[in-house]
């Protein structure tokens, strides 16, 4: 049986331990230097208090004269009420009044009055006073020791006063330490409600950092941020997480790439910054999931997915983008072949009802209008092969311009290749390349054909297509047809994403357009055709050696 290892302790466990004892190394700390600081002040407070009651002793003027007259009476009597009176009123632990010699006249203990004072006196001997801590009857004590002088001046030494008495005045030291003792009671209360408090404050802070960490420990989260950015730079989709205010919080390299933001610092920028097309900028920052969406840039078409994060308040929006480029191109492509297997199919039959109606001509011996019927029907066929390869050298727009023309006549449409069109085999280079021409054309055509196949006044369905290179160092593609038309006002729209007169989910076509046109430097103009509806014009430079930034005009 595996023995589980205990699980770490979680960051914010890790981080509440830490902070209680921090929290508790400060506070000792504080009570260990207010103790300290209690200690010396409360030394120096019985210091000064000592002093000012022995020097207000020694200068009283009754001391002073019970010290004169102490060669003839005992001023024992004289002094003691009134030294302890003096004890009493300034606090001190002691006023003793003694001889020069040390001999005590006064003493809080009366036992000890007359026996010699403990302690030194030499320096108040000598006129001075001072301050020591000694150890005494009493215990040890902070003691200050003044000099009474005899108001009498000496004979021969004027100026001179003779000292006739000492006054020590003291608090002992187990009184300070019991003030001391006091004051630190109140602080470490203080202390440990600070503690308290800070232990609560401490763990709400940790609490909510536990929520917002998942109960993960340091580890934990290391791993989960290193398999983050890996991931992220693994995947190939476009990955964009915005804040609450639509700005980038995080984007991949996939996203980078397929925004056209790469080497661009946009952590942090709002997305309506980022100079991406209207429509992309809009589901940005629309507060409503997309689903499966089809944007497109200047050089890809993208699918796009949006999805709100959600914790108690809106806290931003996940982004996804998938690149759809190639497989729209693909599609199209696709979709033209399909297009041209039904135009053949549909040939194939034509072509199986005029061999019947041919072959019962002859049957019935009629062998004449038989040859006209079949050679009039081939004649008309070779016509349009014929002026389309002749104008047109390039095979791939050939074929495709041959295709669609089958196309449009099985939807009762005219494809007409105007007389001026030409464009000889090798003249386009390798940019633009031919998908994007075939982009371009088919979507035209595509979107022509289905303008003029629209029932408008009985009119027969007529599309016209000029393609022209080489005049200016340009390929010119120019597209009309007698269908509806395009209102003024939404000839400024009608290249957007979606815009369609057909319904929901159309209107990729001529976006795909405008893309493609923009990825050859090129332009493209909307007027009014000759024929009544449309007329789209495309010029693309025939000596383009990089995509550059073009802009789409909006021909009136």
């Amino acid at each position: 049986m595996r023995l589980r290892l205990p699980r770490p302790r979680s960051l914010a466990g890790q981080l509440f331990a830490m902070q209680v004892v921090l929290v508790a190394a400060v506070v000792a700390g504080c009570v260990v230097f207010a103790y300290v600081t209690d200690r010396a002040q409360a030394e120096e407070t019985a210091r000064r208090q000592s002093t000012a009651a022995a020097t207000a002793v020694a200068a009283s003027p009754a001391v002073v004269a019970a010290a004169q007259a102490a060669g003839h009476t005992s001023p024992t009597a004289r002094l003691q009420p009134y030294a302890e009176a003096v004890r009493r009123d300034a606090g001190v632990s002691y006023v003793v009044v003694m001889a020069p010699d040390g001999t005590r006249w006064t003493h809080p203990e009366p036992e000890q009055i007359g026996h010699t004072y403990l302690g030194h006196i030499d320096r108040a001997v000598r006129g001075e006073t001072f301050s020591e801590t000694h150890k005494g009857v009493l215990g040890l004590s902070v003691r200050t020791v003044a000099p009474v002088f005899d108001d009498r001046e000496q004979a021969g030494e004027p100026g001179r006063r003779r000292v006739i008495a000492l006054v020590s005045s003291g608090i002992t030291v187990e009184r300070i330490s019991q003030q001391v003792r006091e004051q630190v009671t109140a602080l470490l209360g203080t202390a440990g409600a600070a503690l308290v408090l800070g232990g609560a404050g401490t763990y709400v802070i940790n609490a909510r950092l536990r929520r917002s960490t998942k109960g993960m420990n340091a580890t934990e989260l290391s791993r989960m941020h290193d398999y983050h950015e890996a991931a992220l730079h693994a995947v190939r989709e476009g990955l964009v997480m915005l804040d609450g205010q639509r700005r980038i919080a995080l984007i991949n390299d996939g996203a980078r790439e397929l925004l056209g933001l790469c080497g661009v610092d946009v952590v942090g920028c709002s997305a309506a910054e980022l100079g991406l097309p209207a429509p992309l900028t809009g589901a940005l920052l629309s507060a409503e999931p997309r689903v499966d969406e089809l944007h497109l840039t200047d050089e890809r078409v993208l699918v796009l997915n949006t999805r709100p994060v959600v914790g108690g308040e809106r806290r931003g929006t996940v982004v996804t983008l998938r690149d759809r480029t190639e497989l729209q191109a693909l599609s199209g492509e696709l979709n033209s072949e399909r297009g041209f297997t039904e135009a053949l199919r549909s040939q194939a039959h034509e072509a199986a009802n005029r061999l019947h109606t041919v072959v019962s001509l002859i049957e019935l011996g009629r062998v004449d209008e038989a040859v006209g019927f079949a050679t009039a029907e081939l004649e008309l066929a070779q016509a349009l092969t014929d002026r389309v390869v002749t104008a047109v050298g390039e095979p791939v727009l050939a074929a495709l311009l041959l295709g669609k023309a089958a196309q449009a006549n099985e939807r009762g449409v005219e494809l007409v290749l105007t007389e001026d069109s030409r464009i000889d085999d090798g003249v386009l280079p390798v940019s633009p390349p031919a998908r994007d021409l075939v982009t371009i054309l088919g979507n035209l055509i595509d979107n022509a054909v289905e303008a003029a196949g629209l029932p408008e006044g009985g009119r027969s369905g007529r599309v016209t297509v000029t393609a022209l290179a080489g005049g200016g160092g340009e390929l010119l593609i120019r597209v009309g047809d007698s269908g509806p038309g395009v209102r003024p006002e939404d000839r400024a729209d009608v290249l957007d994403r979606g815009w369609s007169t057909r319904g929901p989910g159309r209107g990729l076509g001529l976006a795909l357009v405008q893309q493609a046109v923009r990825r050859a430097s090129g332009t493209l103009t909307i007027a009014e055709s000759p024929l009544g509806g449309a007329e789209f014009t495309v010029r693309l430079p025939l000596d383009v050696a990089a995509p550059e930034r073009i802009t789409a005009e909006v021909g009136a």
